[in-house]
Parts: structure tokens; C-alpha cells; sequence
């Protein structure tokens, strides 16, 4: 086409088509920039200390943070309770952090006759939030503060998720520190975990940088747990302890199956009692509260039984 001595070589409609994509282009480029820098601060599933502080306190309620430099690394906890009772440690799932159980630690009837502890796992919370690590690196890392807070009062602990192999590995390392351990649809069968080869793609190419808050530890851990499971097959029987396993038969996240794989592997634990929630999911320590509650208000009772519900 000729026009005034020239030849247009692009229609209106074309040179418009160009200039839209252009700014087109350069908005989501803006967004992706803006993106990166606002990822980190979002979905980091925590909650300030002087927040939560102010929170108990409305309830009357003491609530105690504190600090532990291992290795480097900082283990960040929370604690209610008299110091002269014995001690609930509660170890959270991925992503999450201490305040999953902000329900159990400001309950009245534990609060009598226990002193509660929280744990912010490596790389979540205020511990070295987004530095994930490996159940062994994170056993090295949390096992210190039992000593630290240790009274010569009997000691329980309690795993929710991925907490429950970490708690599995956590009592083999601290032999005798434990009483009873509860593990709350916990993930422990490395036959139950999809392969998921994706996940490398994602914490180990610029993609990470997409990935908003907590939820970059959690791929980066929940790839380890593929081979920590593996690994873990050597520290069930370690566990001397009882062991009182909870799951719910609908859980979609965890397969049920963990459970009696977990059973079976916890050769030398003094009693294993397994109970199963028909109609539950994967989050049993808020749905299922007040059973919990009942539970671990007779841990010290050899004769107790999950069953009698």
C-alpha cells in the first residue's frame, strides 16, 4: 500500500497490536519485580511475639518467648505454665509455626497441671525463618532446648504433620528425656510420599523467588523428607516410650496408611495405641481438641487407653 509517496509497512491495527503487547509485556514484568520483593512477607504463617504476649495476657494468661543460639542457627519458642510442673513440648507441621497450638497453651485444664512449651521449627517462625534444613540438621538444632529448659519433671512431646517424624527423630536423639510421645497425622512412611520432582525445580532455580513466605521452607523440607524418612527407619527403634498415634481416616494430605507404618516400626516402644477418627482430616489438633486434650491430660497414666473414648 502506498501513501503519500511511502510505503506503509504496518496497518494502524498491527502498530496498536505492537504497542499493546509492549505495554503489555513491561506491566507483568512490573508485577513479577514487585512480586519478588513483596513475596517473603506474605503467607509466613507466624504471628509477633508482643502480639501473642498481649493476646494471653487478655486471658490472663503469662506467655513467655525466648531464644537459643545453636551452631549458628536460632531456635525460636514460646512457654506457658509454672516451671515446676512437667513439660508439654509441642513441635509444629509444614508451613506453620509455635502458635499452631495457641489453643492448647492457653487452655485452663493443661495449664494445672503442666508447663507448655511451643517450638518454631528451623526455618519457620522466628527461627531463621525461610533457612530450611533436614530432620537430622533440625534434631541437632531443637535438642539443646530440652536440656536448657530441663527441671527433673518427666517430659512429653507432641507432633503434628511433619512434626511427627521430627519428634520420632527428636526422642531417638534425647534417649530418656521422653515419657510419651503423641504423633497427630503424622507423615512417616517414605512409601506413602509421591515422588514430586518438581520441588528441586523450585527451591534451586530463581522460580524460589515466586514462592511467598513460609511456603519456600515447606517445598524446600518437604523434598529432604523424602529421603529423612528413609533415613528415620534406623531411629524407630529407639523410641522406648509409649506412643499414642492419632489420625483421621479421611486425611487427604496424609495418608492414613502412616499410621500403622509407624505402628509397625516402633519395635521397642513400651505401648503403641492407635486411634482412628473416622470422619477427620488431616487437622485433627484443632478439630479434635477436646479428645486431644483428654489424652494428654493422662499421659502419666499407664493404664489409659485411646480406645475407651
Amino acid at each position: 500500500m502506498y501513501g503519500n509517496g511511502y510505503l506503509l509497512l504496518y496497518s494502524p491495527s498491527t502498530l496498536y497490536m505492537r504497542s499493546f503487547f509492549k505495554r503489555t509485556a513491561l506491566l507483568l514484568t512490573i508485577l513479577l519485580v514487585v512480586w519478588c520483593f513483596i513475596a517473603p512477607s506474605c503467607m509466613t504463617f507466624r504471628k509477633a511475639d508482643a502480639e501473642m504476649k498481649q493476646k494471653f495476657q487478655a486471658s490472663g494468661i503469662e506467655l513467655k518467648t525466648g531464644f537459643q543460639l545453636v551452631e549458628g542457627r536460632t531456635l525460636h519458642y514460646a512457654l506457658t505454665g509454672s516451671d515446676s510442673l512437667p513439660t508439654l513440648y509441642f513441635v509444629h507441621g509444614t508451613p506453620g509455626s509455635w502458635d499452631a497450638f495457641e489453643s492448647y497453651l492457653s487452655d485452663s485444664s493443661l495449664l494445672k497441671k503442666y508447663r507448655m512449651v511451643s517450638i518454631d521449627r528451623p526455618g519457620f517462625g522466628y527461627s531463621d525463618f525461610g533457612k530450611a534444613c533436614n530432620l537430622r540438621e533440625q534434631s541437632d538444632i531443637i535438642s539443646p532446648l530440652f536440656k536448657k529448659l530441663g527441671n527433673a519433671k518427666p517430659s512429653y512431646i507432641i507432633g503434628h504433620s511433619m512434626g511427627g517424624p521430627m519428634i520420632v527423630k527428636l526422642a531417638a536423639d534425647n534417649p530418656g528425656v521422653f515419657s510419651a510421645m503423641v504423633i497427630l497425622a503424622g507423615s512417616e512412611d517414605p512409601a506413602a510420599e509421591k515422588k514430586e520432582k518438581w520441588r528441586p525445580i523450585l527451591f534451586k532455580t530463581p522460580l524460589n523467588l515466586l514462592i511467598p513466605g513460609a511456603l519456600r521452607p515447606s517445598n524446600e523440607e518437604l523434598w529432604y523428607l523424602k529421603k529423612d524418612l528413609v533415613d528415620l527407619k534406623q531411629d524407630f527403634p529407639k523410641v522406648k516410650c509409649p506412643v499414642y498415634i492419632l489420625h483421621g481416616q479421611k486425611d487427604q494430605l496424609v495418608p492414613v496408611s502412616n499410621a500403622e507404618y509407624a505402628r509397625k516400626s516402633l519395635i521397642n516402644a513400651s505401648k503403641v495405641d492407635i486411634h482412628y477418627f473416622p470422619n477427620e482430616n488431616h487437622f485433627i489438633p484443632w478439630t479434635q481438641f477436646a479428645f486431644i486434650q483428654k489424652l494428654l491430660l493422662n499421659l502419666d497414666s499407664s493404664s489409659y487407653r485411646m480406645d475407651s473414648e
